[in-house]
């Protein structure tokens, strides 16, 4: 019962606060403002990204979230931007869109906390158009051993602690089995940030 009231209550608002630093402002103004067309926002949260679309470039957004609490803090933040979008309350792993349908998939900071991460890239695959493209910006797996080791030490009380969170997935690994194309990758350690958590990759993928 704690538990439940610490990730319905507690969890949302922590995870508003992590996502909301200034390297990571940074991070999603180098990727959000290129989506364009139908785009489809994979873990939307609190609507972090809203302030960084190119409006001029996009048609509608769907935003994916599975949280109800942080899509009730995105509804609130949405209307303060003239945006065309749609909120589902629903996991990645089913999509409920129709296949071919989406110009551009915006994934930040949410891979790392996806369940059935396997799943969810199959059905983000299914709903792209042929060339659609994905655009990513997420936090990973360090290359660094004095840092992987202790990312993967941490984790599992990590995952308990931040809605399972996880800080030691491979993300361009994890993109790469389930087919797709990674083009234009980026890495490195955000400022001002532990390394243990601060490790991002971006970029773009295709099928």
């Amino acid at each position: 019962m704690i538990k439940k009231a610490y990730d319905k209550y507690v969890v949302p608002k922590l995870l508003d606060v992590c996502c909301s630093t200034k390297p990571i402002k940074y991070q999603r103004d180098k990727i959000v403002p290129h989506a364009a067309g139908t785009v489809l926002e994979i873990g939307i949260g609190s609507g972090l990204n809203l302030p960084h679309y190119n409006l001029s470039r996009v048609d509608k957004v769907y935003g994916l979230d599975p949280s109800a609490e942080l899509c009730d803090i995105a509804i609130k933040n949405a209307k303060e931007f003239d945006i065309n979008i749609n909120f589902l309350i629903n996991g990645a792993e089913e999509i409920k869109l129709k296949s071919n349908s989406v110009d551009t998939i915006l994934i930040t900071y949410t891979l790392c906390s996806i369940e059935k991460i396997d799943d969810s890239l199959n059905e983000i695959k299914r709903v792209m158009k042929p060339d659609a493209k994905i655009l990513f910006c997420e936090h990973g797996l360090a290359p660094d051993h004095s840092v992987s080791k202790w990312q993967n030490r941490i984790n599992p009380i990590w995952g308990k602690l931040f809605g399972g969170c996880n800080i030691n997935r491979d993300i361009p690994d994890l993109l790469l089995k389930a087919g797709f194309k990674v083009h234009n990758l980026e890495q490195m350690y955000l400022p001002s940030t532990p390394k243990i958590v601060g490790y991002n990759y971006w970029g773009s993928a295709s099928i």
